[in-house]
């Protein structure tokens, strides 16, 4: 199987293992332990994300203080790697309507 990351996607996905990412995750998820897009939704779903709600890219400074949302990512909803990520690849959500 391919790892489809670009070089530079790689590069930063080693910021995760960071020991100020792990607390500043750890911090999150207690904070809002609940997914947001699921209770958005009516869903009551456990998180395991802590997400940067606007994509870092790399920059230090959204990866350390950047906005975060708690998401969850197991069957059946996988917010952060179906939902999240897919309408940041296609640049709109397909979830919402041609009326917005």
């Amino acid at each position: 199987m391919t790892d489809r990351r670009s070089l530079e996607a790689e590069e930063y996905r080693k910021l995760y293992k960071h020991p100020r990412w792990r607390a500043r995750r750890l911090h999150q998820l207690a904070d809002e332990p609940l997914c947001r897009t699921c209770a958005k939704a009516g869903r009551t779903t456990l998180a395991t994300i802590a997400d940067h709600i606007d994509p870092h890219r790399g920059d230090l400074t959204k990866f350390f203080e950047g906005e975060l949302q708690s998401l969850c990512d197991e069957a059946p909803w996988r917010c952060h790697s179906k939902v999240k990520q897919q309408a940041e690849r296609l640049g709109f959500s397909p979830a919402v309507g041609k009326d917005g």
